[in-house]
């Protein structure tokens, strides 16, 4: 049934102004308006903020008790299920933000109903003739709401099934019936079927705002059981509430999207609109930059898994639909700047780690372009295996690991594999496929599975948060709140139990931040608790983890906590060390350092941030200029607490990878360092002592680690280092002066003597040419030389190959050796001829070092591998000769 719409127009909104006005309207209502939540929920079921209502999960789980009754987000959102419907719809997206409103045993239907009929009628200005509500099958109060308190008839109600119409947190626990809103947008977006209606896939009835009552408790058998608090939650896609206010077709033509596609479509010198396949790119484009964009300024790097690998992915597809309109340069970079202009306000995050941003996505296009001809590779090398074959086939999953790892589309594997005379195995691509996308929906799916009530969460809601008197004192007497033993909540225990013990108050800092916590003991007159270690088992309680050595210990009872002052002024001393070298590495390297992790412990920090190349040593040097200044100047290291939202005007460094509170610590050296920070510090930098960079190391793509020492881990550094420098004046001779130069002298000599004994065994080896040729194995015209020599470089080894290639035409070499440090090495070389012939040298190599417990690999002419068990080198040498003659076909 088609049902007639009226025309009336709606007033013109950007998404900026729709976002606000939502926020405002609840806010209106007594709703807490929370800034959007991270990317990466604190969520062990998640991947990443699928939805509005992740970051509030523990509330509607009864893990957590909620601060507020009422709450409203615009939530950034990551959903990556789908990822190959991105830009051939007109919805699908990767990046999207949810406009929610949500409850908490406040208010629920006959409140939510009506408030959201206002703001979608009076606020926002939709045509009420053109709503619609769907309910669940029997919630005949959902029923009556929207007839009674909004004035819908009864034709412009639907009931649907359990499938559209009842949402679930997982198998059991909190669930309940949902009314979606829906806004019929007139027959041009019909798809023409006669029973076209409310419900039908295509785009005129489009859901706009889903509002879940989430009134009951499933349990295992499936009963359902009332809560006795109940919950609302609702979701809005922002994007699709500006597609229909501003009247256009889909998401990607309105203000948050079309911006980017014009950039993009200047770029590629085409026009939007005219051609298909320009037009998918430039959506993938718009929509994964952004998506990218926000996931950097999270604090997510690239990575080969978990959400880095997402990123990557994402800025390789979009790199890789840039070359298919024709960009063979690395490009994203210049949309960057229409990405800011639209969603700087209010994500401010965007320009302040702007700088990181450009780097990173510049990077990763650039490493994809050199990926991209690993790939060609890669496939000329299956392409040839084909064809030698006969099957005149390439495999789907050779397609499919080329399209996910080296960024190849399909069609693209497709048209050079025609070329070639293969077809593709398009049946095992689309498995592969498939799988794929099971994996990516199960990482989205939200489910209670794991994140469930436990002894940890219970105890943190019926006791709250520990309060933390560390930043003032050392030592304080307390109460014994809580022992758990095993898991399980105990009244006391004895001598000898190892426990984890909770108190009333304390001075021990719990693990967070990096920062390690702090060990001591709990005592009383007659028990004594030595504290191994203090953790945060759930949200701000504090769990002091150890063993009871002495006496019976109970809750309730009175203990002093002293906290090991020595290793706690050791961590001080590194954990402000840290901050003075965030900012100096930013001051040496360039602004977009930024702290992709850091370990403060009592021995050394280790400080992990994104930067594309080792550090000289003019460069540690000057970092380590830069602190020991800050260290002798002997500043006063202040705290204060304030907002967050007040601390962001301060230039404050806030790490978007944390999470932060309403109100937030800052810690400051002034005149040069200010970060959020709830750790322990110094109260003057001079206290921190001497501050030197051990290592500096590459940990990733783009991620640099340094560690470093402080304080008297400084000192016994320098200390170790001036009795080694003696000891080497003793050995070789000279003083500081001329030690260096002697060192230098020692090893050029080395060096010559190396060249001179290389030069010798090449020689005997190329005297001995003619004896392996004799010796060697002939294979319907192509000798195999097969050797185990002595501990020959692989350099010797490869003019030896040249110098056999010489003399004869078809000919594979395989040498064995066995290196310095006792592990076999292999190298393999086919001559022109013998590759022709179906010789594959790095298929050789494989199968062999394979053999041996090993790996290698690499092209038809050449090959090369290893094992660490060089006992079984001359055995496996042997076997050689079948894996040619299988090559040859013989």
């Amino acid at each position: 049934m088609v049902f007639p719409v009226s025309n009336k127009p709606i007033k013109w909104r950007s998404a900026g102004e729709l976002r606000g006005l939502f926020l405002s309207y609840f806010e209106g209502l007594g709703a807490k308006r929370y800034p959007s939540f991270p990317l990466v929920p604190d969520d062990p079921t998640l991947l990443f903020t699928v939805a509005g209502m992740v970051p509030f999960k523990p509330y509607f789980l009864g893990l957590r008790t909620p601060e507020v009754g009422r709450a409203t987000t615009s939530q950034k959102c990551i959903r990556t299920n789908d990822i190959e419907n991105v830009g051939r719809t007109a919805r699908h997206h990767t990046f999207f933000e949810m406009l929610g409103n949500f409850s908490f045993g406040d208010y629920f239907k006959k409140e939510v109903i009506p408030w959201a009929w206002e703001f979608l009628t009076e606020r926002v200005g939709l045509d009420a003739d053109r709503l619609y509500a769907t309910i669940y099958l029997d919630d005949d109060e959902a029923h009556d709401m929207w007839k009674s308190l909004v004035g819908l008839p009864d034709d412009r109600i639907y009931r649907l099934g359990e499938d559209d119409n009842f949402w679930a947190a997982g198998p059991t626990g909190p669930c309940g019936p949902c009314s979606e809103i829906i806004y019929d947008q007139g027959p041009e977006f019909s798809c023409g079927r006669p029973d076209c209606g409310v419900g039908c896939s295509c785009d005129r009835y489009l859901e706009i705002w889903n509002l879940v009552f989430m009134q009951y408790s499933r349990d295992e058998s499936g009963q359902l059981t009332p809560l006795p608090k109940k919950n609302i939650d609702t979701g809005m896609g922002l994007e699709r509430l500006s597609s229909v206010v501003q009247g256009v077709k889909g998401d990607f033509e309105t203000d948050l999207f079309k911006p980017i596609i014009d950039a993009a479509s200047r770029i590629a010198c085409v026009r939007y609109g005219e051609d298909k396949a320009n037009d998918l790119a430039v959506r993938v484009i718009s929509d994964h930059l952004r998506a990218s964009a926000f996931m950097i300024a999270d604090g997510i790097l690239p990575s080969n898994e978990g959400p880095g690998y997402v990123l990557r992915r994402l800025i390789r597809r979009s790199a890789r639909f840039g070359r298919s309109m024709g960009i063979d340069r690395p490009f994203l970079l210049e949309l960057l700047p229409v990405v800011n202009e639209i969603m700087s306000d209010p994500y401010t995050e965007l320009v302040e780690q702007r700088q990181a941003i450009e780097q990173i996505i510049l990077t990763e296009e650039e490493r994809f372009g050199r990926t991209l001809s690993q790939g060609i590779d890669l496939l000329d090398d299956e392409l040839a295996l084909a064809r030698k074959a006969g099957s005149g086939k390439l495999s789907g999953g050779v397609a499919f690991m080329l399209y996910d790892t080296y960024g190849f589309p399909l069609e693209l594997t497709e048209e050079i594999s025609t070329e070639a005379g293969v077809s593709v195995d398009r049946g095992e691509f689309d498995s592969c496929m498939e799988r794929q996308r099971e994996r990516a929906r199960a990482s989205s799916k939200q489910s209670s599975a794991v994140m469930e009530k436990n002894v940890y969460t219970e105890a943190a809601d019926r006791l709250g948060a520990t309060k933390f008197d560390g930043y003032e004192v050392t030592s304080e007497d307390a109460t014994v709140a809580a022992i758990i033993k095993d898991g399980v909540e105990t009244a006391s225990i004895r001598s000898g139990t190892e426990a984890l013990v909770i108190l009333s108050q304390t001075p021990f800092y719990a693990e967070r931040g990096g920062q390690v916590g702090d060990r001591g003991v709990l005592r009383s007159a007659a028990s004594r608790f030595e504290v191994a270690d203090t953790i945060h088992p759930s949200g701000d309680l504090v769990a002091h983890r150890g063993t009871l050595v002495e006496g019976e210990m109970s809750v309730g009872m009175k203990i002093g906590a002293f906290v090991d002052e020595e290793r706690r002024n050791a961590v001080r001393k590194h954990h402000t060390a840290t901050h003075l070298l965030h900012e100096a590495l930013g001051r040496v390297l360039g602004k977009h350092v930024r702290q992709a992790g850091s370990m403060v412990t009592p021995a050394f920090l280790r400080f992990d941030f994104n930067h594309f190349a080792p550090m000289t040593q003019e460069e540690i040097a000057e970092v380590e200029r830069i602190v020991y200044s800050e260290v002798l100047a002997a500043k006063p290291v202040t705290t204060s607490v304030m907002s967050y939202a007040e601390s962001r005007g301060t230039g404050v460094k806030a790490l978007f990878e944390e999470k932060y509170g309403d109100v937030v610590r800052v810690v400051e050296v002034p005149g040069f360092s200010k970060e959020l920070c709830g750790g322990i510090h110094v109260s003057n930098t001079g206290e921190i002592g001497l501050v030197r960079i051990v290592r500096d190391e590459g940990i990733g793509s783009g991620v640099r680690r340094i560690n470093a020492v402080a304080g008297m881990v400084s000192l016994e550094l320098f200390q170790g280092s001036s009795a080694a420098l003696r000891n080497l004046y003793e050995v070789i001779g000279g003083d500081q002066d001329t030690v260096v130069q002697k060192a230098q002298d020692l090893v050029e000599e080395r060096k010559t003597l190396e060249r001179k004994n290389q030069e010798a065994m090449l020689r005997a080896m190329l005297d001995n040419v003619g004896r392996l040729i004799i010796n060697s194995v002939r294979i319907d015209g192509t000798v195999l030389i097969a050797e185990t020599l002595g501990k020959v470089s692989r350099d010797l080894l490869r003019q030896l190959g040249d110098r056999i290639k010489s003399a004869e035409k078809s000919v594979v070499m395989l040498f064995g050796a066995i290196e310095e440090d006792g592990q076999a090495a292999l190298t393999c070389m086919a001559s022109d001829e013998a590759v022709k012939r179906g010789v594959h040298a790095g298929n050789i190599v494989k199968e062999i070092a394979g053999a041996m417990g090993g790996s290698g690999g690499g092209k038809p002419a050449m090959g090369q591998g290893g094992s660490k068990d060089a006992g079984k080198l001359k055995e496996i040498m042997a076997s050689a000769e079948g894996i040619v003659r299988r090559q040859l076909g013989k």
